[in-house]
């Protein structure tokens, strides 16, 4: 059950009146969730950790909101309710989005991707990461949190191309994984938007097709031909070759992530590591 002064708190401003029941969800590793099953119809209530500082995903209920009210007409997010403080840490709720987290058909989340790539909303979002240097920054800061003898061979495996920052940056969801893209037959849904940016619409693609995120939320990486459909569904080639480009950069990265997630408790992050380092061997050896 969420807290008994929150719920307190969402009974005075109406938010949830009459019978209601709550359903954890679990889909999400940072912040705490639950349906919300009540007679005018079901929400979800987010209840953000603060305190739980990754480095690699930002955790903002500020930006989550900003996003949910500027596409609340596109039809690809949940429909804002409200938001809110409790004891230091913000929460939010909205309208309960119908289906289930993806599960096969990369085109549609191409198109999906390629819509919000594509969008000219402008909001206050801070900027993503961006070309070859900035990944490189990143995953040297990624790994100098970690201490285990893995680190070095990690380190090691830094690739070597450089591939200078793009003009082209625009709006991204920052997490789009699958267990962020809900279906409902032809409908598709993200949520969790806690870490958007602008940035290289690169970052977007990297992560539905890391390796290490797809096994973690959908069980086992994409098949090449899956992989292979999804890019030529995106239908942008100039940033299809420029992600190509940027691959190894973004699975070098995730492999130093996978690796401070597996050092502080997360053990399923250990086969997510395995898959980007196998992913960054076949792509030396394919060159």
């Amino acid at each position: 059950m969420p807290p008994p002064d929150l719920l307190d708190q969402l009974r005075t401003r109406k938010l949830i009146t009459g019978s209601v029941q709550f359903e954890p969800l679990f889909g999400g590793r940072t912040n705490m969730v639950w349906k919300v099953l009540g007679e005018s119809g079901d929400t979800v209530l987010k209840l953000y950790r603060n305190k739980l500082r990754n480095p690699m995903f930002r955790n903002d209920a500020h930006l989550e909101a900003l996003c949910l009210r500027a596409f609340e007409q596109d039809g690809f997010v949940p429909r804002l309710q409200a938001t809110g403080q409790h004891q230091g840490d913000a929460w939010v709720l909205y309208d309960h989005a119908p289906g289930r987290p993806w599960e096969s058909g990369t085109a549609q989340v191409a198109s999906l991707l390629r819509k919000l790539h594509g969008s000219t909303v402008d909001l206050p979002l801070p900027s993503g990461r961006n070309g070859s240097a900035d990944l490189a920054r990143h995953g040297a800061e990624l790994l100098a949190l970690c201490s285990s003898s893995l680190r070095d061979r990690v380190t090691a495996m830094r690739p070597e191309d450089p591939v200078p920052p793009t003009k082209r940056t625009c709006l991204i969801h920052g997490d789009p994984v699958a267990g962020n893209i809900l279906v409902d037959g032809s409908n598709l849904t993200l949520i969790d938007w806690q870490c958007p940016a602008i940035g290289d619409p690169c970052e977007d693609l990297a992560l539905f097709l890391s390796p290490a995120m797809q096994h973690l939320y959908h069980g086992a990486p994409l098949a090449p031909d899956e992989r292979a459909r999804f890019l030529t569904e995106y239908g942008d080639p100039e940033t299809v070759t420029r992600y190509d480009a940027l691959q190894p950069w973004y699975a070098w990265r995730m492999a130093a992530y996978c690796l401070w997630r597996s050092e502080n408790g997360s053990t399923d992050y250990e086969k997510g590591l395995q898959l980007e380092l196998k992913a960054l061997e076949d792509r030396a050896i394919s060159e």
